[in-house]
């Protein structure tokens, strides 16, 4: 059995920082160049900015989260 010596420490600015994101609106960049970024993405094999760049597509069309 391994124990670890590193202790969880809670990070209370962490959580604030996260539910002060949740708050506040961010602009998105115009939907031609989100698709740009994906077609950059898709021809780099990028896989992680495929999907980065797709979602923020889509909610930048949307203009809502969870629809």
């Amino acid at each position: 059995m391994s124990v670890s010596r590193y202790v969880a420490v809670p990070r209370p600015t962490e959580s604030a920082a996260i539910s002060a994101a949740g708050r506040s609106a961010r602009p998105l960049p115009p939907v031609e160049l989100l698709l740009d970024a994906l077609i950059t993405a898709h021809r780099s094999g990028d896989r992680h900015g495929v999907c980065l760049s797709a979602h923020r597509a889509v909610r930048a069309v949307l203009k809502e989260v969870g629809a």
